[in-house]
């Protein structure tokens, strides 16, 4: 999802170290999960809610079928409510070892995961005999959920952000829909001609509340070359000329060009609520912000292309991408990992089916046609069916983000500690934003003196 994510960063570390094993043999475990006769049951969490209809009878479906093709195994869905979304409970179930055999988890979860010692490794077992588009997977989105050389998840969702803009108010301000800007200061050439239709309009619109400025600054600085800390982790690595950078183009826009409106603090449903009323020219998103413009906030998608990530003078150095996968509870039966992977692969790594089964989606209104996720390498075999199934059965316009997907921008993980790095950061971009006078210098060394402490205090 283009929502950031608020896992909380830390967990209390429940195990002294993380040397984990499987049990070899098929004998009855305790649990009875797996029998003499080979039969395999796992518990699965994060099934979808029950106010999403379609999305829980295509999940039970989907079961049922699994089971059918796979008579020896048993999947038990765990339905957690809303908790899948809620960090807190996330990090309780953790904490208090009340985990599901597979259990969901953000991308920036893996450390407190490998903190709380309920990870299991599964490195051997993720292989083209479990999961048939393995060799498919984009290998960024493994590193993700790799530690020291081990695998302990695998991803399942994921997105990138880039530059969403309002074709209306492009065509509006004699700006050229097919060639969206490229470079910052192509952003800000265009966010002045759209401003200059008054109206309220706000040229470019940005985030700086509730961790989503931080959120924003850390993409931002990916398209500079930069990284928000060091690659040992322990310090920040954003008070540089490219963090800088960031915070003038922002300031450049607010206050010498008055091209970004009169209203600042912007969290997510703040600006996605101005987006929805054709306020907003352009803002950093992913590709589904979109269908939260139209479906929470009565936006149309014919309105919306998505450009890739601009660079500060050329094609960016990078973008932020996220996502989320799910994890095996230690302690599992080589059966039962085997079994968790077939799932996984059948409901979420497989073109046609599961999440991929676009011509199921497309008379049940989801939105089919998004370049997300982008789970899989572009030119892979994956990829190109995914392609070919999502525009042959597209229901909103898929050309409205040629421009994203023919120029792919390399993605960038979340830093470690994320969403506390983050809050750190929204001070910095609310301070540009709302302070003609603010000192980009000094809001820097501010935050970057705040993250250090943060990170020595995590170890």
């Amino acid at each position: 999802m283009s929502l950031p994510q608020y896992r909380r960063a830390t967990v209390v570390a429940l195990a002294a170290g993380l040397g984990l094993s499987l049990a070899a043999c098929s004998t009855k475990s305790d649990d009875g999960s797996t029998d003499a006769k080979g039969k395999v049951t796992i518990t699965v969490d994060c099934m979808p809610v029950g106010s999403q209809k379609d999305l829980v009878k295509n999940w039970n479906d989907d079961v049922a079928e699994f089971q059918r093709q796979n008579p020896n195994i048993t999947i038990k869905s765990v339905s957690v409510g809303e908790q899948c979304n809620n960090p807190p409970d996330f990090t309780a179930r953790l904490a208090g070892g009340t985990v599901t055999d597979l259990f969901y988890g953000y991308m920036t979860d893996l450390q407190q995961v490998l903190d709380s010692g309920q990870a299991m490794d599964v490195t051997e077992f993720a292989t083209k005999n479990t999961i048939p588009t393995w060799d498919s997977i984009d290998p960024a989105l493994k590193g993700v959920f790799t530690d020291n050389g081990k695998l302990y998840a695998i991803p399942t969702k994921n997105y990138s952000m880039g530059l969403l803009y309002n074709k209306a108010l492009f065509q509006q301000a004699g700006l050229d829909v097919n060639n969206p800007p490229k470079t910052w200061a192509d952003v800000r050439a265009a966010a002045k001609k759209i401003a200059a239709l008054g109206n309220g309009v706000a040229g470019y619109a940005e985030y700086s509340a509730g961790n989503t400025g931080g959120w924003h600054f850390t993409a931002e600085l990916y398209a500079q070359g930069g990284q928000m800390v060091t690659a040992d982790g322990k310090k920040a690595d954003f008070n540089n000329a490219m963090g800088k950078q960031v915070l003038q183009n922002l300031k450049d826009m607010r206050y010498g060009d008055n091209s970004m409106g009169q209203r600042q603090l912007l969290g997510w449903g703040d600006l996605l609520t101005l987006a929805g009323a054709g306020k907003v020219g352009m803002f950093v998103g992913a590709p589904d912000a979109t269908t939260a413009i139209v479906t929470q906030f009565q936006g149309k998608y014919q309105d919306w292309a998505m450009a890739p990530m601009p660079g500060q003078d050329g094609p960016a150095k990078g973008t932020l991408g996220g996502g989320e996968g799910y994890f095996f509870k230690k302690g599992l039966t080589k059966e039962q990992v085997e079994a968790g992977l077939k799932w996984l692969a059948y409901e979420k790594l497989t073109p046609g089916k599961g999440q991929f089964d676009y011509v199921r989606g497309k008379p049940q209104n989801q939105p089919v046609g998004l370049p997300q996720p982008t789970l899989f390498a572009n030119g892979s075999d994956a990829q190109k069916q995914e392609l070919e199934l999502r525009k042959a059965n597209a229901n909103i316009p898929v050309e409205n983000f040629t421009a994203f997907e023919a120029s792919p921008v390399p993605i960038k993980g979340e830093p470690r500690n994320a969403q506390a790095i983050y809050a750190v950061l929204d001070a910095a971009m609310s301070g540009v934003l709302t302070n003609p006078n603010a000192n980009v210098d000094a809001l820097l060394k501010t935050a970057e003196s705040k993250v250090n402490q943060l990170l020595a205090s995590n170890g």
